[in-house]
């Protein structure tokens, strides 16, 4: 396996891991997400940190699972000051469950919300290891 390849292989598992926290963290309404500062910097943990504790504000939690396709890289720069793997993948949480935290019961969503989408990523290496730096989904259907 060429260096290039190894840079993406530790990319792709550390976007998959990222995911793995996130869906752990919606479902937890007393979750502290200090440990996502593992996964993410900047941006990425900046809007996950908002997102989560948005809907832990409203009294909801997502139980489920979230469903990452192959993440396909599209770009790399290892051979910068900071090495760079871009991805793009589709992100199906169509098996999530948004319910009212204290109740569990679940909340009428509209039907014409996407729960298959496309979302783009840069993964970059950190000195502490690699860190999702920007998740963006792309508002279109996968």
């Amino acid at each position: 396996m060429s260096p290039e390849e190894a840079a993406q292989a530790e990319a792709v598992t550390l976007y998959r891991a990222y995911w793995q926290e996130l869906e752990r963290l919606y479902a937890d309404e007393g979750a502290d997400t200090g440990g996502l500062k593992e996964f993410a910097v900047g941006e990425a943990l900046v809007s996950a940190e908002k997102d989560i504790k948005d809907m832990h504000g409203a009294n909801q939690v997502i139980t489920g699972k979230v469903l990452l396709a192959d993440p396909a890289v599209t770009k790399s720069e290892i051979n910068g000051k900071i090495p760079k793997v871009f991805l793009s993948t589709c992100l199906d949480v169509s098996k999530w469950k948004v319910t009212t935290a204290d109740t569990g019961k679940p909340l009428s969503l509209p039907s014409t919300r996407l729960t298959k989408y496309v979302v783009e990523a840069t993964v970059e290496k950190w000195s502490e290891g690699w860190r999702v730096i920007r998740d963006r989904p792309q508002g279109k259907a996968c």
